[in-house]
């Protein structure tokens, strides 16, 4: 049998199954950042990835700087109120022991290392909301340095569910998210690659995992308005279970076609 991986997730925490897309729910402000079993093994891989591939997974136009540094002040005041952490002046020590300076000047790699939850940053646009920014160490099937400036419809290609009716609803959206009424909703992907960084350019194809096992990746994806800046926050806390796992219901609802061929559900 295949080796799991340290990151592997004994359960989900959400019903993964297929949702009307967008498929967004409420959030209780207070369940915006979760730590969870995989704790010390992604933020471990965090780590490295900000210390060896940092263009691969940092990036931060100019125009997006005062979102970034209201959304390091706010996902580090969120996270110091979850058990473990301890805020402490201009540094978070994380429930492992690492301690990461809440630096002013690098807001993204600060971002990156807090917590178990990738970040995107965007910011409104004429005719749609921008990637401006993220701090993004577990892309499935994406690269961000592709996508950064782009509007909502250009990084969701080449997504065939991504159509004109779609974006136009998904648009609407995010100009409606009100500050202190964040939103949730959660995606599923089958992959045999159980790695969590996954980056994949629009044209590439896609990769398949050698190994004999499948992996349900779950991303629980919420979206949070900053009161100042006035950009939409969109995090990603990114859920990894074996397929023999789940639930056989849950099990059933997914095409056995592996490496992100499964139905983006909401």
């Amino acid at each position: 049998m295949d080796a799991a991986p340290p990151w592997l997730h004994r359960a989900l925490p959400h019903d993964p199954r297929p949702r009307r897309l967008p498929g967004v729910q409420p959030l209780d402000p207070a369940d915006w950042l979760r730590v969870d079993e995989a704790f010390g093994a992604q933020m471990a891989l965090r780590d490295r990835l900000v210390a060896e591939r940092p263009e691969a997974v940092l990036a931060l136009l100019p125009e997006a700087r005062e979102a970034a540094l209201e959304a390091m002040e706010e996902t580090a005041s969120a996270l110091a109120r979850l058990p473990g952490y301890e805020r402490r002046a201009d540094v978070l020590n994380r429930p492992d022991g690492v301690a990461v300076a809440l630096d002013p000047s690098d807001p993204m790699a600060a971002l990156a290392r807090m917590g178990q939850a990738d970040i995107c940053l965007m910011l409104p646009g004429a005719d749609e909301y921008v990637l401006a920014a993220g701090a993004l160490c577990f892309p499935a099937s994406w690269t961000l340095s592709q996508k950064l400036g782009r509007p909502l419809t250009g990084v969701h290609r080449p997504v065939a569910s991504y159509d004109a009716d779609l974006a136009r609803r998904v648009d609407r959206l995010f100009r409606g998210i009100a500050a202190g009424r964040p939103l949730w909703r959660s995606n599923a992907l089958v992959y045999t690659d159980p790695a969590l960084f996954l980056p994949r350019s629009e044209g590439e194809g896609r990769a398949r995992g050698e190994g004999t096992r499948r992996y349900l990746r779950s991303e629980r994806q919420c979206l949070l308005r900053l009161p100042r800046s006035g950009a939409v926050a969109f995090t990603i806390h990114t859920y990894l279970v074996a397929v023999e796992d789940l639930p056989t219901a849950w099990r059933s609802a997914f095409d056995p076609e592996p490496d992100g061929a499964a139905k983006r559900t909401a």
